[in-house]
């Protein structure tokens, strides 16, 4: 499988907990994406890019299968949606600077 050139991976804090997300948009405060997740009822949030290559080891049984569905397209996938396994897998100290939107 070959992982689509741009894709990013993003922890998101939303109001009924985190998730993790692969994305081929080039920004999460583009439109597109913060469209997306309003659709989802997702209208704030707060954002830290993670390591494409620790997100990769740390889910290697899902992680092709949602790589492989954003090739070729401009989307976002949910990777995991529980809170408990992702706070396992990421330590506060590989976070970045915080990307905030929505208010």
């Amino acid at each position: 499988m070959s992982e689509s050139p741009g894709m990013r991976a993003y922890l998101i804090f939303t109001g009924t907990g985190p998730i993790l997300v692969l994305t081929t948009f080039a920004s999460l405060t583009d439109e597109r994406f913060v469209g997306k997740l309003r659709y989802k009822g997702i209208t704030k949030f707060i954002a830290y890019e993670v390591s494409l290559q620790a997100v990769r080891e740390r889910y290697p049984g899902g992680y092709p299968n949602v790589a492989g569905d954003l090739e070729g397209v401009e989307d976002v996938r949910v990777l995991d949606f529980n809170g408990h396994q992702i706070m396992a897998n990421f330590s506060l100290e590989e976070l970045g600077e915080p990307i905030k939107v929505g208010g």
